[in-house]
C-alpha cells in the first residue's frame, strides 16, 4: 500500500485501522477473531493501527499490544490519553471527565506502554483538550515524554486551530486526529488549512459515518442494544430516515464507478490531501479488505464534484454527537 506522512516523524500506510469497535461502543468481538483482523491488516500492508486507553477501557490496548507484537519493528501504533476513568463501573460509564494534568500525562504514558507491551509509543495523542489546563502545559509533558525515549511523536485529537498552534509552538506535532467524512466536514473551515501550513499529518477518525456511509445501517434495528451508535443524534429514526436520499445517491455513484459505498467514500476522504490518512474501523477481514482496496481508487475532479454535489454537508439530517460530547470538541 502507499505510505503517507504524519508530521517528519512518521511513514504510515495510506489507510490505518482504527481499533476501537474491536473491545468498545460498537459491542466487540471475539480476541481470536480482533487478532486474526489485526494481524491480515499487516498482511494487506496496514502499518497504521489506532487505539485508546479508554476504549474498553484499557482492554483495547491490551489486544492491539498482543495482536501485534510479531509485527512490532512493521507498525506505527498510536493511542491517547486524556480521560479521567473511574476504577468502578463498566464501559462508557467509567469516563467521568477529562484531565490532562502534566502528572496524569506521564502516569497514563507509562499505564499504555505496559498495556500495549511495547518500549516506546509511536504516535501519542491528547483525546481530548482538557480546558483546565492549558495546552502548553499538557504538550510540555508531552515533550518530556519524547526526550526520554517513551514516545516518539505527539499528536491531539479534536483540536481546534488555534489549540493546535499553540501546541505546535512548544514541540512539533505531528498528527491531528477528528471525526472528518462526506458527513463530518467541520475540520475544511480551518483545521485541515492550519494543519497544511503547519505541516502536520490529518487523521479522520469515522470517516465512513460510523457505519452508515457503508449503506448497511437502514435503521436502529441494525444496531445491538448496548451500542454508543444509539446515543448519537445522527442515527435517531427519522434523521436516519431523512438521510437514505443521501446514502441511495452514494450508492448510484459508488455503482457507477464499479466500487461499494464505503470505498468510493475512502477514496474521496484520501482525495482531499496527501497529508490524510482515515482510520476506519473494520472486525471483519471483508470488510478490512474492502476498506484496503480503496486506497487503490483513483477518483477524477468530475468524480469528486459529482460526489460534493450528491451528498452537500448542509443535508445532512442530525448532528455528529449530543450536546454533552460536542461540549468536549475544541472550538
Amino acid at each position: 500500500m502507499q505510505q503517507r506522512r504524519l508530521g517528519s516523524e512518521l511513514s504510515v500506510s495510506a489507510i490505518g485501522l482504527g481499533c476501537m469497535g474491536m473491545s468498545y461502543a460498537y459491542g466487540g468481538q471475539p480476541e481470536a477473531e480482533a487478532i486474526a483482523t489485526l494481524r491480515r491488516a499487516v498482511e494487506r500492508g496496514i502499518t497504521f493501527f489506532d487505539t485508546a486507553e479508554m476504549y474498553g477501557p484499557f482492554e483495547n490496548e491490551k489486544l492491539v499490544g498482543k495482536a501485534l507484537a510479531p509485527f512490532r519493528d512493521r507498525v506505527v501504533i498510536a493511542t491517547k490519553f486524556g480521560f479521567k476513568i473511574a476504577e468502578t463501573g463498566q464501559g462508557r460509564d467509567r469516563i467521568v471527565g477529562v484531565d490532562s494534568r502534566p502528572e496524569h500525562v506521564r502516569a497514563v504514558c507509562d499505564a499504555s506502554l505496559r498495556r500495549l507491551g511495547v518500549a516506546v509509543i509511536d504516535l501519542f495523542y491528547q483525546h481530548r483538550v482538557d480546558p483546565a489546563v492549558p495546552i502548553e502545559d499538557t504538550v510540555g509533558a508531552m515533550a518530556d515524554l519524547v526526550r526520554a525515549g517513551k514516545v516518539r511523536a505527539l499528536g491531539l485529537s479534536e483540536a481546534g486551530a488555534a489549540t493546535i498552534r499553540r501546541a505546535h509552538a512548544v514541540h512539533p506535532i505531528a498528527a491531528v486526529q477528528s471525526e472528518y467524512s462526506l458527513w463530518s466536514r467541520e475540520p475544511e473551515a480551518a483545521v485541515l488549512p492550519t494543519c497544511v501550513e503547519l505541516g502536520i499529518g490529518f487523521v479522520p477518525y469515522s470517516p465512513l459515518g460510523r457505519g452508515l456511509l457503508t449503506g448497511a445501517i437502514r435503521d436502529r434495528g441494525s444496531l445491538a442494544a448496548d451500542d454508543f451508535r444509539r446515543t448519537l443524534p445522527r442515527f435517531e429514526a427519522e434523521n436516519l430516515a431523512a438521510n437514505q436520499r443521501l446514502l441511495d445517491a452514494l450508492a448510484t455513484l459508488a455503482a457507477d464507478k464499479g466500487v461499494t459505498p464505503a470505498q468510493l467514500a475512502l477514496a474521496w476522504v484520501l482525495h482531499q490531501g496527501d497529508g490524510i490518512v482515515p482510520i476506519p474501523g473494520a472486525r471483519k477481514i471483508r470488510h478490512l479488505e474492502e476498506n484496503a482496496a480503496a486506497a487503490e481508487i483513483v477518483l477524477s475532479a468530475d468524480d469528486l464534484a459529482a460526489i460534493d454535489a450528491a451528498m452537500p454537508p448542509e443535508a445532512v439530517s442530525g448532528r455528529r454527537y449530543t450536546d454533552a460530547a460536542l461540549a468536549l470538541v475544541d472550538g
